[in-house]
Parts: structure tokens; sequence; C-alpha cells
């Protein structure tokens, strides 16, 4: 993108077609005056070439167009439709039907006492054996294997993230990618159960991870892009307080939308494992993962917001090293992952291996898990209008309910827990975790500058898998030993916490980089831009609350 001139505060390339769009010397007067240039002023030619060189600034200085209801709603709705691809489907459903694969025929386990005591009957004993032991290959267990899977999805989708983030940020096909990624991982959901080997679900699982991926980065960007439309293309540093109460309402609601998609298709993996035919009863709920989450391609053909850049070089998608704000967010999006993943996890795991939870009160768990953040989410964005926070601020209060929960766990791990404790932990834990999940992506879009918003969601969304993947991953390895995988926990979320203290982390910093916030003293700028003041400061207030 072209320089802007410090004259003018546009580029040297809109200067040019604005220059251009100037009316010819007409030396005639017969001519001049069919021409409209008179004396007399043309109010409505003049109104015209205003109003084309205010568009060919726009495009030249990344104004994007205010976001109307359906496309918010449709993002929303992606969100509804894709986010239990990396919570109830990777983690919870495909262990369930590689267990039923590799370890379906375990009759000879039979119904006793755990560890702690309690008395664990045939059925649900035998589905935690089936999903810890090592019996797959004598070698790994089924969540070893999803963990092995999910690792070689995250393997192959690293080496598009240079192709991915380019076509992003350049051109026209943004919903063509975004389309064509969510399909094929939607087709790749319908077979889960047609070939009864184990061999097959590494494709499977590498395939879903690498399309979620890509679908997600389409995503994130689309965020960045809808602020802008509500905030212009800068705002004065006093004014910056708008954007983040703007960015808060978009990814809350739609974290808080992605969580009622979890909790259903979590109460219909219950639903189904109730059934004498499980095998076939989890690959009807793999179908309906993948018919669901194909349903989220209306979001993005309903909205397209192109990116027409000069070309792009080829090291674009490492550009984001060049901004340590996102590069701290990064990391703070890892460490928030695997935090998450693997308190859910492991306590999932404790609940029904040592505690032995009959599936009536692991379906209350994971109601309370995922529905309570459809509440407590929304609630959370007027209290940090009204404290003024900031997405680390907000990422912070996020990992201090994460050390809550790790820490208590830790500490009564050889202990008994009370079902009401368990609820009302899965309660601060899944607020935790909408929280950390809505201001990372706030925090690393406030730090993308214009025309890289697609390598810095491309690097989000991987990031964030990997992060997944790493916790479930952890938790996995030491089943039934919950003290070891909360207190793991709990040095991530300290690690995240440091990062975001110590690592000198801000989204006025970032955005500033970006540049997206000047200081109020700042004189001078486009002409154009003062045209837009008015109206941008009258939708901000319009639309943020």
């Amino acid at each position: 993108m072209a320089e802007p001139s410090p004259e003018t505060g546009t580029s040297s390339s809109a200067q040019e077609l604005i220059i251009s769009s100037a009316p010819p010397a007409v030396e005639n007067e017969e001519e001049r005056a069919y021409m409209g240039i008179g004396t007399t002023p043309d109010v409505h030619g003049a109104a015209m070439k205003i109003q084309r060189a205010r568009d060919v600034y726009k495009a030249y200085a990344g104004v994007e167009e205010k976001p109307n209801k359906v496309e918010v709603l449709s993002w929303y709705f992606y969100e509804l439709c894709s986010y239990f691809i990396l919570t109830v489907l990777i983690p919870i459903v495909f262990p369930l039907i590689i267990s039923q694969v590799a370890n379906g025929s375990l009759a000879s386990v039979e119904g006793g006492f755990s560890d702690k005591g309690f008395v664990c009957k045939q059925k649900e004993i035998k589905l935690y054996h089936s999903l810890t032991k090592k019996s797959i290959l004598s070698k790994y267990s089924a969540l070893e294997w999803t963990s092995i899977s999910w690792a070689i999805g995250l393997a192959l989708a690293s080496p598009l993230l240079a192709f991915v983030s380019i076509i992003l940020d350049h051109g026209y096909n943004q919903p063509i990618i975004a389309a064509a990624a969510t399909a094929l991982g939607a087709i790749f959901c319908l077979p889960a159960g047609f070939f009864k080997t184990l061999w097959i679900f590494p494709p499977y699982i590498a395939a879903i991870t690498a399309a979620h991926i890509i679908s997600t980065a389409c995503h994130t960007r689309h965020l960045s892009l809808m602020v802008r439309g509500f905030t212009g293309p800068t705002l004065e540093k006093s004014q910056f307080q708008d954007r983040r109460g703007i960015s808060a309402w978009l990814s809350l609601y739609a974290a808080a939308a992605g969580s009622l998609g979890a909790a259903i298709m979590s109460s219909f993996t219950y639903h189904m494992l109730r059934e004498d035919e499980e095998f076939i009863s989890l690959w009807v709920v793999s179908i309906f993962s993948g018919i669901k989450w194909f349903c989220g391609i209306f979001h993005f053909f309903v909205t397209n917001r192109p990116c027409v850049n000069p070309p792009i070089s080829k090291s674009h998608a490492l550009s984001i090293f060049k901004f340590p704000h996102a590069v701290g967010g990064l990391v703070s999006a890892f460490l928030s992952s695997a935090t998450t993943m693997c308190l859910f996890t492991g306590g999932v795991l404790y609940l029904v291996g040592q505690l032995c939870y009959d599936p009536r009160s692991l379906l209350y768990f994971w109601l309370m898990y995922f529905i309570f953040p459809l509440f407590s989410l929304p609630m959370l964005q007027p209290l940090q209008h009204f404290i003024k926070a900031n997405a680390v601020k907000m990422q912070l209060m996020g990992f201090f309910l994460s050390l809550t929960t790790s820490g208590y766990g830790f500490y009564f791990g050889g202990s008994v827990w009370k079902q009401h404790h368990v609820l009302l932990f899965a309660a601060v834990q899944s607020t935790s975790a909408g929280l950390l999940h809505a201001f990372g992506r706030v925090l690393l879009m406030d730090c993308s500058p214009p025309g890289k918003e697609g390598a810095f969601s491309a690097w989000f969304s991987w990031t964030k898998a990997l992060g997944t993947c790493a916790g479930f991953a952890v938790a996995s390895a030491i089943p039934g030993n919950v003290s070891t995988s909360f207190g793991l926990s709990f040095i991530t979320a300290v690690c995240g916490v440091l990062v975001l203290i110590f690592g000198n982390i801000s989204d006025s910093g970032g955005a500033k980089a970006a540049g997206y916030v000047r200081h109020d003293s700042e004189e001078g700028g486009s002409p154009v831009q003062g045209l837009d003041a008015a109206a941008t400061a009258y939708e901000i207030q319009e639309s943020a609350y």
C-alpha cells in the first residue's frame, strides 16, 4: 500500500486518481457552458466530485462499510455451528468412536469399586477403560490415538498458513476458501463410522483439524473488518474505549453462541450413548456434527469483505513477528487454550473414572460447563465498559478464574468432590474459557494492521488449535491423576499471567502500532477523513451499546 503524503494525508496513488477526476482544462466558453463549468457553481457536479474523491480515499485508506444486522448475526451463527469442533467433536466424540472400534468387546470388564471407594456400574467403567486402556497396538489408548491424529492435522495445516494468509489479504476469494474449507471438514465428519479400522481416523481428524483452522482464520479476520466498519480506520486515543466496547460486544456474544452450540452437541452425545448400539449411535453424532458445521457456510455466502492490496510478498505470513504485542497475544492464546482444555479433559476423566459419575450427573456437568457462558459472558460486557477494562485485563480475569479452579482441584485432588462443588467450579471454569477465547482474538485483531488481518488470524487459529491439542494430550496421558493435570494447568495459567503483565502487552499499544490509534494532539490528516468524523462518531454511539 502506498505511503500517505505528509501534506494531504492521502497516498500518492490516491492523489493521482483524485487529480485525474478533475475536469479538463477548457478554453472555449461555449464548451465551458456546455460542461457546466461556468461562473455559476454547479453544486451537483461538485458534490459528485467530492463523493468520488471520498470513495478513492476509502479504497486506499482501508475504510470498511458499517456491518448490517444480517452480517453480524451470520457471524454469530458460524460460531454456533463451529465452536463445538474443538470442544466436543474431537475431544469427546472421536475418542468414544475410536474406543468402540478398538475395545468394543471388553466383556471381561465388570462393575466394581473405584480407587475412591465409589461403586461403578459395568457400562460406565467399561466406557472409562475403553478410553484409557492402552490396547491399541498395545501402545496407545483411544485418547492418545486422538491426540496423535490431532497433532497430524496441525502439522498438515502449518504449511497452508502462508498460502491461506495471502488469499485472505488479497483479492476477492475469501468466501470461496472459507466455504471450501468448511465443506471439506464437514464431509470428513460424515463417514466416521463407515470403515471400522483405526488407521482411517488419523486422516479424518487431521482433515477436520486443518479445515477448522482455515475456516476459523477466515471467521476471525472478519471480526477485525467489522470492528473497523463500526469505528472507522483511525481513532483518537481518547476514543479507543469505543472500539473496545464494540470488539467485546461482538466477540463475547459470539463466544456465548458457540457455547450454546457445544451444549447442544454434548447433550446429543449423551442421548445417543444411552442406545444399545453405541458405535452406530456415535456415528450418527458425527454425521449431525458435519451437517451442523456445513450450515455455517451461510456466514460466508452472505458476507464478503475483500481486501485488494498490491501484490503480497511470500513472507507475508511472517509479518506478525514484526509486532511484539501480536506475538505476545499468540503466546497468551496458546497458554489459555492449553489451560482450559487440560482442566476440562482432566476433570471429566476424574469424574468418570474415580468418582464414578453416572451418565445423568455427567450430563449436568456438561450442561453447566457449556450453557453457563450463555448468561455470564453477556453480563461481563457492561462490567468491562463500567470499569474501562481492556482486552488484556479481561484475559487476566479469565486466567485468574482458571487459577482458582486449578488451584482448588490440585489441593483437593485426593478428596471426594461433592456434586454441587463440581457444578460451581464448572460454571467458574466455563466463564474463564469464554473470556480467554473471546478476548484472545480481540487482542490479536487490535494488533493486526489493515491488509494483514488474514495473516494474523491464520496464526491465531493455528496457535489456539495447538494449545487445545497440547492440553488434551497432557490430560489424556495421565488419566485419573487429577492433581497432576490440574497442577500443570495451574502452571500454564501462571505463565499466561506473567506473559500478559511482564510482556508489556497492550491492546491500545498494539492498535497504535497497527495504525488504528493516533494521539489527540496530532494535527493534520486527510480532509476526506474529516468528512467522515461526525458520521463515524454517531455510528459508534448508535451501534456499540
